[in-house]
């Protein structure tokens, strides 16, 4: 029989892939003789189980759920379901990767009437007992049976007016007895039937709720966004609640070793009395520093600290616990690798080599590459900034700068965003629903909640600008406006903020590039020590070119060079070559396109001082070229010599039905293959130019012919290159030593690579085009089904952002395998967008790439990513 449920005395940090992070750490904590409220995890495969079984807790699972539960009966000496001694349990969700917010939490699960009247009589605490009591209906209600929590707090806010008071804490029992009458009528209403009394039925319920959360829309877009497989599964912890609600002497808390914004070493956290853990992450009431816990339990605070040190020491990282204190006692509920910001996450894993606990190679491997992007985005630019005065101050609650016009919905920020306006979310609080207009956002602005809020922990995640706890703001969410500083902002009004300082300015504040320094140059330069991949950057540019090599590319693998063709001067010649009717018409528009072509390979060579450049020659469809606008035709048209109606013709017949697999790449350089020439004649000018200024540079240009499919196409158009070259070097009496290559980017290419490395010196994977070519998907137009293939659990992500391992992937292999027997000097790059995201990287390493090429912001996350996929595979 398979074991479903473990006790926490049962597992360890090993079993996280079966347990979930939570339940493997608790496990471990359980282990290092921590305070922690004993439970069971039941497992991520019981989780995947229950979707098998649709949606269903089969027998089998549930005997043993029951099992558990009778033997935390006898750890706690309580009963499930006993009105004079009862079992109370948090139920929680875990899955492997720390997702924090996405998933959905039930506590003080086990309450009924009766229960609660017992425990109000008993406990002599009647206000603790009807606290507990309304948070778990409205918990159960909102979780489990899904009515919103909205109409809860309605009820709780008109009861605090009513009362005349602004907390929550500052009802009486009565109140809360009161309120939770109203929750369950509440429920009945939305329901149509009454709220559960029986503990056995309320348990199986939230444990369904927790698996069910495992695929609610913001658990999986999170999903997508950080590469966690929907098969993985969640598992559930139920756990002996621990109560910090029971009066001033109790308190919740949420804290960290060191500072997730900055990386400083240091306890960094919050804490409120009185409350139950939601409290805190939900930024309901704005807590106090964790330091002030120290007055208020001094001796839960020195236990709290040494607590700390053993899980630092133990996990060799920085962690995130979140813990209750109970009569000044100090229990354990979680603890996990923190979620942090990129500069803190290079500050500590630079601080943890220092202090002797990680290797280099360690310290390059804690760090999620993909957050380094969050380094390379623009700050307020410094004068402006100066200059400006704050209108009011919340928590930077996640570096960076952000503005935009202000929405107050997510919806609306996913609205706006899609129609290219920047918007800064501004929310009273934000909950998990909002990811989507989080991620749209700029920035988020809330008025409640601290460093540990939901907007805090999800911005940290994303990257994304953050500012929270801005108590000042007087917010009107219902009429979408808010005052600040006395002045009225309505949806719309520009706003600015500092997710570093928590400053929020009215207005637009200018921004400007971010300076990379510090521990950056040290994790950079230890990545680069330990991997073996090369990485260059897509550039058509020389600023873009400057920017690569600034941020530590090796080269350019991919240069369009049909950017080039819309500068001034340069599309006018080059729509006279394609309303060309001769070759020698052709030849004479492509006379003036030459010296600006040329120009552009120069700065282009000067950029990368020596360094590869691979230069694709034209690639697509000559129609993106023609004008529309009647005035840029007749101009065309005079050009020419020809009439209106004749260039209109020409135009029309460049029409194509299918552009994507039409008359472009190699074909254009088959049928004009002047157009070659001329870029070879370009190429190879500005590079015998650029070796003759800087002799000691080794200038060795890579030609890349892009869309072959057949190694005659190749051959072909090999011929004029090779000719072309050969003529302008011996011309200038040069040695210089060039290459010819290819773009594989057809599924062909790649199963004929053994024919096409005859003629090749390189191969650069073109992905964009192969999993265009190898799916059957536009590109352009995938959007309109993708969502609809996420909900479907078809895909996972979008094949266009992280690479098709199992499909486009093994047209890679098989390309390499089949190229390098027949052409042992054969080298092969990747230059499609999939050459900057980490996953794909690394799957580049394992097929044996020579190099990965991305835009140049991306950059240091190839670099990262190349590093840890060396590093990985050595390990292994």
């Amino acid at each position: 029989m398979a074991k479903w449920v473990y006790m926490f005395t049962e597992g360890n940090a090993n079993m996280r892939n079966l347990l979930g992070g939570k339940g493997a750490n608790l496990a471990e904590m359980t282990n290092l003789g921590l305070p922690v409220p004993q439970g069971f995890t039941i497992t991520t495969e019981a989780c995947t189980q229950y979707y098998e079984d649709g949606r269903q807790i089969n027998d089998e699972i549930m005997a043993q759920i029951m099992e558990a539960i009778t033997k935390m009966e006898g750890v706690t000496g309580k009963k499930f379901g006993d009105k004079e001694n009862p079992l109370l349990v948090s139920v929680r969700s875990g899955a492997r990767a720390s997702m924090p917010g996405m998933m959905d939490t039930i506590l003080n699960l086990g309450l009924n009437e009766e229960v609660v009247n017992t425990l109000a009589e008993k406990s002599n605490n009647p206000r603790w007992a009807w606290d507990c009591y309304r948070r778990f209906i409205q918990m159960y209600s909102d979780v489990v049976m899904e009515v919103g929590k909205k109409y809860f707090e309605e009820l709780i806010d008109e009861m605090k007016t009513k009362r005349g008071v602004k907390q929550d804490v500052e009802l009486t029992a009565e109140d809360l007895k009161e309120l939770a009458e109203q929750f369950k009528a509440e429920y009945k209403e939305k329901i149509g039937a009454d709220f559960p009394t029986d503990p056995k039925e309320q348990l199986m319920g939230a444990i369904k709720a927790v698996f069910r959360s495992w695929d609610n829309p913001r658990a999986n877009v999170y999903r997508r966004d950080n590469d966690i497989p929907y098969s993985w599964g969640t598992a559930v912890n139920v756990q002996m609640m621990a109560f910090g609600n029971m009066g001033d002497d109790c308190g919740t808390g949420v804290a960290f070793t060191r500072d997730p914004a900055t990386g400083a070493n240091g306890l960094f956290g919050e804490f409120l009395t009185n409350a139950q853990g939601e409290d805190v992450v939900a930024g309901v009431r704005t807590p106090m520093h964790i330091t002030e816990m120290e007055q208020k339990f001094p001796e839960a605070f020195v236990q709290f600290k040494q607590v700390c040190k053993t899980l630092e020491d133990h996990y060799r990282d920085m962690q995130d616990m979140e813990f209750t204190v109970e009569h000044g006692k100090l229990y354990m509920l979680q603890t996990r690798n923190g979620k942090r910001t990129a500069q803190a996450a290079l500050k500590i894993a630079c601080d943890l080599v220092d202090e002797g606990m990680r290797t280099e190679e360690e310290a390059v491997a804690m760090i999620d590459p993909r957050n380094l992007d969050t380094l390379l985005h623009p700050q307020f630019d410094a004068a402006a900034l100066k200059a400006a005065t704050p209108m009011g101050k919340g928590l930077g609650a996640s570096p960076g700068a952000a503005c935009g016009k202000i929405v107050f919905t997510a919806d609306d920020a996913v609205e706006w965003a899609e129609r290219g306006e920047k918007v800064v979310l501004v929310r009273l609080e934000t909950s998990p629903e909002d990811i989507t207009g989080m991620k749209s956002a700029q920035g988020i602005l809330t008025v409640r909640g601290g460093m540990t809020s939901h907007a805090a922990v999800v911005a940290r995640g994303m990257g994304e600008c953050c500012v929270s706890g801005c108590g000042d703001i007087a917010m009107d969410e219902e009429n979408k406006k808010f005052t600040l500083a006395g002045k009225e902002f309505h949806e719309g009004d520009f706003i600015s903020i500092d997710g570093t300082t928590g400053n929020i300015y009215d207005g637009i504040i200018p921004t400007v590039d971010a300076t990379i320094a510090g521990e950056f140059g040290r994790i950079m330069a230890w990545a680069d020590k330990y991997r073996t991949m090369k990485v260059r950057t897509n550039a058509d540019t020389p600023a873009d070119a400057k920017k690569a090599v600034e941020l530590g590319a090796e080269g350019i693998g991919l240069c369009r060079t049909e950017h080039m063709f819309f500068g001034e001067g340069r599309i006018d010649a080059f729509r006279e070559m394609i309303c060309s009717t001769t070759v020698e018409e052709r030849e004479k528009a492509l006379a003036k396109v030459l010296p600006y072509q040329q120009e552009d390979f120069e700065g282009l060579f000067e950029a990368l001082e020596g360094n590869p450049v691979t230069i694709r020659f034209l690639d697509p469809p000559l129609h993106e070229f023609v004008p529309t606008e009647e005035a840029d035709i007749k101009k065309l048209a005079d050009a020419q010599g020809k009439t209106v109606e004749e260039i209109k013709t020409i135009i029309d017949s460049l029409h194509e039905f299918n552009p994507m697999m039409g008359h472009r790449g190699c074909r254009l350089a088959v049928t004009y293959p002047e157009i070659a020439k001329m870029q070879t004649t370009a190429v190879i000018r500005a590079a015998i130019k650029v070796k003759n200024a800087h002799p000691d540079w080794a200038i060795k240009p890579e030609i890349m012919i892009p869309l072959v499919g057949d190694i005659k196409e190749l051959k072909y158009v090999k011929k004029f290159v090779v000719e072309t070259a050969d003529a302008e070097i011996k011309a200038a009496g040069s040695d210089l030593q060039y290459e010819v290559g290819t773009m594989i980017e057809i599924p062909r290419a790649a199963l004929t690579a053994d024919e096409i490395a005859k003629e090749a010196d390189f191969f650069c994977f073109g992905t964009n085009d192969l999993t265009q070519m190898t799916y059957g998907f536009s590109r352009d137009d995938a959007g309109k089904f993708l969502n609809a293939y996420y909900d479907a659990k078809i895909f996972e992500n979008d094949p266009f952002a992280k690479l098709d391992q199992v499909g486009v992937g093994k047209l890679m292999k098989m390309a390499i395998e089949l190229g390098r027997p027949v052409n042992p000097n054969l080298h092969v790059g990747i230059c499609g967008e999939h050459g900057g995201d980490p996953s794909s990287v690394e799957f580049c390493h394992k097929i044996g790439l020579n190099y990965v090429s991305c835009s140049p912001f991306r950059v240091p996350i190839a670099r990262l990513a190349a590093a840890q996929a060396a590093i990985a595979e050595k390990n292994a």
